[in-house]
C-alpha cells in the first residue's frame, strides 16, 4: 500500500494561491498511475496526499521562501 506525500509552497497555480483542485487532481492520477505502471501497484490502495506550505515555513539558501520571493520582484 504506497503513500506518497507531495508538499507544494502555497504560490503559482492558476488561481496565483496554490494548485488549483485541477492540478492537484492531475498530480493524484499522475502518481498514482505511475505507480502502477512500474512497481504493478494497485491504484485502490496508492494514496497521495498534497500538502500546501506557506512560503515563511519553507526555506532554502538559508532563508525563508517568501524572503527569497520577495527579493525576486
Amino acid at each position: 500500500m504506497p503513500y506518497v506525500n507531495i508538499k507544494v509552497t502555497q504560490e503559482g497555480g492558476l488561481n496565483g494561491v496554490g494548485p488549483s483542485a485541477e492540478e492537484k487532481a492531475q498530480l493524484i492520477a499522475g502518481v498514482t498511475d505511475l505507480l502502477s505502471r512500474v512497481l504493478h501497484k494497485n491504484p485502490a490502495t496508492t494514496f497521495v496526499v498534497i500538502d500546501e506550505v506557506p512560503l515563511e515555513n519553507w526555506g532554502m539558501d538559508a532563508r525563508q521562501v517568501s524572503t527569497i520571493r520577495a527579493e525576486q520582484s
